[in-house]
């Protein structure tokens, strides 16, 4: 059970990631972001893939299988990290863009 909830939590954050890259993508401006909270959600997918792998060394070294939402859950990290990266880049490429908007008014 429990591993089902960590699964649906992961699958929501995965699906609520490319709003925000779209939101980033669209606006083409970095207000309204906080680099710093993208980047402590970024660590945290770090923590939760690092217990994964944990998880997987300790079944392989006692021979105990991993049922499929541990996979599941595996990609769902994957992918929510990828996404934290994309919408973090464009985060980059927006305050470039702000910088050089506020540069041509003046």
């Amino acid at each position: 059970m429990t591993d089902l909830l960590e699964a649906l939590m992961i699958l929501c954050f995965g699906l609520s990631w490319p709003i925000s890259i779209r939101k980033s993508w669209v606006s083409r401006t970095a207000k309204g972001k906080s680099l710093f909270f993208e980047f402590f959600i970024w660590i945290g997918y770090i923590f939760g893939i690092t217990r994964k792998v944990i998880l997987w060394q300790q079944a392989l070294t006692t021979g105990t299988t991993l049922d499929w939402l541990f996979y599941l859950s595996w990609f769902f990290y994957v992918l929510n990290i990828l996404e934290i990266t994309v919408d973090m880049a464009l985060y980059f490429r927006n305050v470039k863009l702000d910088k050089a908007a506020a540069s041509s008014l003046s």
